[in-house]
Order: structure tokens, then C-alpha cells, then sequence
């Protein structure tokens, strides 16, 4: 198994290239062009979502189970003939989440993971790979409080890779390679931290 190192993915990610596997495990580093970010200060939680988070019918919590995380998203998927999340993903993402660079935010029932999003924070920046859900409305309370904490913690970009119908219902938006690469490097510059002991004050 090869692995990519974790000054590769970080180097990658601070120049705008992130890593996928083919489905021969073959690692490809991609930079679209337009890029998919999802605003963050505009983003809003749907009418049906709601009512669900006033239940409070999951409880969230932050990097209690990371490479549970990306086993869930690294299930198949209807629609999907494999996935891009490797056994050598998995464990690159997991070494970098253990110096503290990638992060989940997990839905839990009945002390069951039923839903969560994994992906790599970096001063500013939030770069968000992928989520999952066993239960209804899992991952989107997960993601509803990742983009409380990235606003807690003053993040200023949330980049999303590719568009899909997935992420539109976030509120996601394209941006040309170059504007997304101008926002990052500002964003960069921002001593920001992912903390999501931030939730508390919710």
C-alpha cells in the first residue's frame, strides 16, 4: 500500500490539488476549473431540516470516530460504480487527522454512527471531501454543524471540489480556478483554528 505523506496532502491542498483514486487505486490529483465552494455566512438550514435540529434527534460530535467517517463515505453509493476513497486514502487522511489537520463532525443515535462529513482544515479554510448518512438527515445535520463551527471560528472559504445535486442543496456555487486559487491564499493567511468545542455556546 502506498501512502501519501502528510506534507503531500498539505502542500497539495495549500496549492489548490487534492488527491482521488481510480478504481485500480491509481491516485490522481485533481485542481477543477471551475471550482464548487459553498458560502458560508449565506448559508441557511432548509425548512424541512428544521424541525429535526429542534429535536435534536442526533448528537453531534466532533472526531470521535474519523476513519468511521470515511469508511461510511467510502460505502457504495446508488448511482455510483465505485468509490474514490481507497484503502490508501483512508489511511493518508487518517495519519493527517492524527497531527491534527483533518477533522470529522459525526451524527450519532442510540450510540450508533449513522452519519457524519470528514475533510482538512488548514488556517482559513475548510476543505470539505465527503459526507455520508445511514439514517435520514444524518449528514445533513452534520454538515448544518460544521458550517456553525466554521463561522464560530471565523473560517473564510469552504471549498467543495466538484459540483453536484449533493452539494447545490448546500448552497454551492462555481468560481473559476483562478478566483478560487486568489481566495485561497488569502484565507490561508488567516490564523484561524477548527475547534469544535465552539458548539457549546450554540
Amino acid at each position: 500500500m502506498s501512502l501519501i505523506s502528510t506534507d503531500d496532502l498539505l502542500n497539495g491542498y495549500i496549492n489548490g490539488i487534492f488527491p482521488m483514486a481510480e478504481a485500480d487505486g491509481t491516485i490522481y490529483w485533481y485542481s477543477p476549473n471551475p471550482r464548487a465552494v459553498i458560502p458560508i455566512d449565506t448559508y441557511k438550514p432548509s425548512k424541512s431540516l428544521r424541525p429535526v435540529l429542534n429535536k435534536q434527534h442526533f448528537e453531534i460530535r466532533i472526531n470521535t470516530d474519523f476513519e468511521g467517517v470515511m469508511r461510511g463515505c467510502s460505502l457504495p453509493r446508488a448511482n455510483e460504480p465505485g468509490t474514490w476513497i481507497s484503502e490508501e486514502i483512508i489511511a493518508s487522511y487518517t495519519a493527517l487527522h492524527e497531527i491534527g489537520y483533518a477533522h470529522s463532525v459525526e451524527a450519532w443515535r442510540e450510540n450508533r454512527l449513522v452519519g457524519g462529513l470528514y475533510g482538512v482544515s488548514i488556517n482559513g479554510v475548510f476543505f470539505g471531501e465527503s459526507m455520508f448518512t445511514i439514517e435520514s438527515n444524518a449528514s445533513k445535520v452534520a454538515f448544518h454543524y460544521l458550517i456553525q463551527i466554521l463561522k464560530l471560528n471565523r473560517f473564510a472559504l469552504l471549498d467543495t471540489q466538484f459540483i453536484n445535486d449533493n452539494v447545490l442543496r448546500y448552497g454551492a456555487i462555481e468560481i473559476p480556478r483562478d478566483q478560487y486559487l486568489d481566495h485561497l491564499q488569502k484565507a490561508l493567511k488567516l490564523r484561524r483554528r477548527f475547534d469544535g468545542a465552539v458548539l457549546s455556546e450554540l
